[in-house]
């Protein structure tokens, strides 16, 4: 995550801007204490490619799973 938005040149709150979410929450992902998930990772794989970076977030992980 930090590499991708160094790639980007943008601050921790450049990017959540960008995103539509917190910079908190930027800082947290880079610090491993959770993962991106949902549409903030579909937003930042496709990020990623545009700017043609290789990035790609886990689908899934860290998203919790319906039991039946």
């Amino acid at each position: 995550m930090h590499a991708l938005r160094r790639h980007l040149g943008l601050t921790q709150q450049g990017l959540a801007d960008e995103l539509g979410t917190r910079q908190q929450t930027i800082s947290e992902w880079e610090r491993g204490l959770y993962r991106p998930r949902g549409a903030s990772a579909r937003l930042l794989t496709l990020v990623a490619e545009r700017a043609d970076f290789a990035y790609e977030a886990v689908p899934g992980e860290g998203e919790e799973k319906n039991a039946p």
